[in-house]
């Protein structure tokens, strides 16, 4: 029985999880749900309420992260989690990096206020939206970004120099930044807006990009 991933595609979280899926060329099907309307007895599939779930044959898994590494642990074909300890450790830090401490700055700060908010309401954001935005892209981010870049340094990948959960993660997030009309300051930050731009070509990524972009992509009207 193939995967069911359940969760609306506009959450990094989500999206992590059916790259990682993608990536490793696992059939599954996909239910969107939001957690801010989500279905009838949602609780008894995640008991926080939050996406994804991830079930597989009758099973129910919680939070993106265990779900990754149940995915890994599962269908070790195409790792994406490397083998030796240090490579293995540094993956999943820059993984939780950017689950606990960039998506909160990126998604609660910009991502929201600028695209989800007003989607809901649905009016364009206000002038104190707009503002409170700014200010995270100009403050917050910045010193994230260089954490990320010096991570990274000359490699083409985060981790072994190889694709792992960790430039997944980096990079779901960074998806939603760009519906939002925000992107990485390559001059400041060249190595790492050129690892964005590689893995937005990616077709694991791209295919999503396309699916998302019509209808989150911030209109610049």
């Amino acid at each position: 029985m193939a995967y069911k991933l359940l969760g609306a595609n506009v959450s990094p979280f989500v999206r992590k999880v059916r790259i990682q899926l993608a990536e490793k060329g696992i059939a599954y099907e996909h239910e969107p749900v939001s957690p801010f309307a989500p279905p009838p007895g949602w609780r008894d599939l995640s008991p926080l309420g939050k996406i994804p779930v991830l079930v597989d044959d009758g099973k129910v898994i919680n939070d993106s992260s265990v779900i990754s590494q149940y995915i890994e642990r599962k269908n070790p074909a195409t790792p994406l989690l490397p083998k030796d300890d240090d490579g293995y450790i540094q993956a999943l830090w820059l993984e939780e990096f950017m689950d606990g401490g960039f998506v909160p700055i990126a998604g609660g700060k910009v991502f929201l206020p600028l695209i989800v908010m007003p989607m809901m309401k649905k009016q364009p954001p206000d002038e104190a939206a707009r503002a409170g935005a700014a200010k995270a892209v100009a403050e917050d981010l910045p010193p994230l970004w260089a954490y990320l870049e010096a991570q990274l340094g000359d490699r083409q990948f985060f981790v072994n120099d190889s694709l792992s959960l960790a430039d997944i993660a980096v990079t779901s997030m960074h998806v939603n930044l760009r519906h939002a009309g925000v992107g990485v300051d390559a001059t400041a930050f060249p190595r790492l807006a050129a690892f964005i731009e590689r893995m937005f070509a990616r077709p694991s990524i791209k295919a999503l990009l396309d699916e998302e972009t019509p209808m989150w992509a911030m209109k610049q009207a």
